[in-house]
């Protein structure tokens, strides 16, 4: 067995295995499951961080519906499920919020924050740039010697030349009645 006491390595290999992984929105993503990936885990050690990345991805995470009650400060101000400090107290004291321990913390609190406003100024920056094209390609359009749409073209133009259009491709095709089969 692989319990037996000084048994540390196994002759063979797992007995089940998974044909395919795990998939958590596997018959669609509920609202709860999208919530849960789009989440940042700041403020965590990177074990913890690893933890509730693994919960996530098994479909074990759990949101809270109520804060809960920080052990440092005992404000109901925890707002994320399985922590047990608040951001504000990891914060001061340079602590993990889950595990309390004074490691090196993965993703600082509210650093996603500073990335959401560096991504709004590349947004901000995008649009400038659309805006310059769409100016540039008007100003070409100007210098085309071929302007299509606000000639002095009328609605009733376009009808007539799509009915000539039309009677043509019938008369294009041959009459099937006056072919005569030979066997």
């Amino acid at each position: 067995m692989s319990s037996q006491k000084g048994n540390v390595s196994r002759s063979r290999g797992q007995k089940h295995q998974n044909a395919t992984a795990f998939k958590n929105d596997k018959y669609g993503a509920t609202a709860q499951v999208k919530k849960a990936k789009s989440k940042v885990h700041d403020g965590l050690c990177q074990h913890c961080k690893g933890v509730l990345e693994w919960k996530v991805k098994y479909n074990k995470y759990k949101t809270l519906t109520q804060p809960r009650k920080c052990v440092k400060c005992s404000q109901k101000t925890i707002k994320d499920a399985y922590h047990v400090i608040c951001k504000p107290c990891s914060l001061q004291l340079e602590i993990c919020c889950k595990c309390g321990k004074k490691d090196e913390i993965a993703i600082p609190v509210n650093s996603h924050l500073d990335s959401k406003e560096e991504e709004g100024d590349c947004q901000q920056k995008k649009q400038g740039r659309q805006k310059k094209n769409e100016l540039n390609s008007e100003e070409e359009d100007e210098d085309d010697d071929f302007d299509f749409g606000e000639d002095e073209c009328s609605e009733e133009d376009f009808d007539s030349d799509s009915e000539a259009k039309n009677i043509k491709t019938k008369t294009d095709l041959p009459n099937v009645s006056e072919i005569s089969l030979k066997d």
